[in-house]
């Protein structure tokens, strides 16, 4: 029997998006307690790239998530979750403890912050499965075969040596097989040092069609002399347009693969409301999105929700200032659902907060 996701028949898109990384179990206490006072904590799933094949899936882009979980309860239960969003999960691996000795699921806490008070994350996601797998004997072209769109990360490569061989052999078949590749930087300093994490994704970037993100990246002002410093240094958080501007400029002087540069700029007025605009560098032209404002219930997954909002855009045709405010839009809609991903499924909902409209829809 031929499984389809049902939101397909809407479909007005022939991509067929895949995204590899790690699912992990979260843990959370609730309403709003700290980890070290808590007696019960609330079980959800969640991680970069499998965020954004759910949010995909719930617009109704053919979306697949591949990654390893132990075959046990908790890694049927992660990929359980991923289908009741209509994601394909045909190509993951559930692994015996002979391919992955220490035979687990990765996981995570958080401690959900409060008005001044910041959101705190604890990883437990050491000898997980997806880093213990040997993927030598995978084949690559079998798994992308048929895919329009491949998304990687900057964190699934942190995870262990075998994860970032996984991430460039990816690239490269990605590439020879003319598959539009989008990556988010995606820097997260509990799983590798700053230097590494630059290191690394610098050697992605030659394989890259769409940029999320201007950091962990060298660009450096002279590649024979270092010591002259990165073309981002001195770069605020929060850049003007003509400083955005130059750093996209100088991305795609040195690599001219890249067709699109996105970043989101947050402005954090309390761990309770934050503001978020975009950076868009599309068809030699840098575009500045609206800034939106808005109150926090669940910041994690904010930023997988402003790629997924920019790669549905892209895939449906829509103009660049469009692109910038529905990314921005999916990421400020997200901050108002519990949990990692941005279930919305109905494109009108971020549209209508895209040209700010907040009605009531009767």
């Amino acid at each position: 029997m031929q499984h389809m996701n049902p939101l397909l028949n809407s479909s007005d898109t022939e991509h067929k998006f895949i995204t590899i990384g790690e699912i992990m179990l979260r843990l959370t206490p609730p309403n709003y307690e700290k980890i070290r006072t808590a007696t019960s904590f609330e079980a959800s799933y969640g991680g970069s790239e499998a965020n954004i094949a759910l949010a995909l899936a719930n617009l109704g882009v053919d979306s697949t998530f591949f990654t390893v979980v132990p075959n046990n309860s908790l890694g049927k239960s992660a990929v359980r979750m991923l289908r009741s969003n209509d994601v394909h999960c045909t190509p993951v691996i559930l692994s015996t403890p002979e391919q992955t000795p220490t035979h687990r699921l990765g996981s995570y806490y958080l401690e959900t912050g409060y008005g001044i008070r910041a959101s705190k994350v604890i990883y437990d996601r050491q000898h997980s499965a997806i880093t213990e797998f040997d993927f030598s004997s995978l084949d690559l072209h079998e798994l992308l075969d048929g895919f329009t769109w491949l998304h990687l990360g900057g964190i699934t490569p942190a995870l262990s040596q075998n994860c970032r061989r996984l991430t460039i052999d990816c690239l490269k078949v990605a590439k020879e097989k003319g598959i539009t590749v989008s990556f988010d930087g995606n820097f997260r300093s509990k799983l590798w040092t700053w230097d590494e994490a630059r290191d690394f994704c610098t050697e992605c970037l030659p394989y890259i069609d769409v940029l999320l993100g201007i950091e962990p990246f060298h660009l450096w002002k002279d590649e024979n002399d270092h010591s002259k410093g990165d073309v981002k240094d001195g770069v605020p958080l929060q850049p003007s347009y003509e400083q955005q501007d130059e750093v996209f400029q100088a991305f795609v002087a040195k690599y001219p693969n890249i067709q699109c540069i996105a970043r989101h700029v947050r402005y954090a007025h309390s761990g309770s409301e934050n503001s978020l605009k975009a950076f868009l560098w599309y068809e030699n032209h840098t575009f500045e999105s609206k800034l939106f404002t808005f109150n926090i219930l669940d910041r994690v997954g904010g930023g997988d929700a402003f790629a997924s909002g920019l790669i549905y855009a892209m895939m449906h045709g829509y103009k660049p200032m469009d692109m910038a405010n529905f990314a921005v839009a999916s990421s400020a809609i997200k901050h108002t659902i519990r949990g990692d991903a941005n279930i919305t499924d109905e494109v009108d909902s971020i549209r209508n907060l895209m040209n700010m409209n907040y009605d009531i829809k009767r």
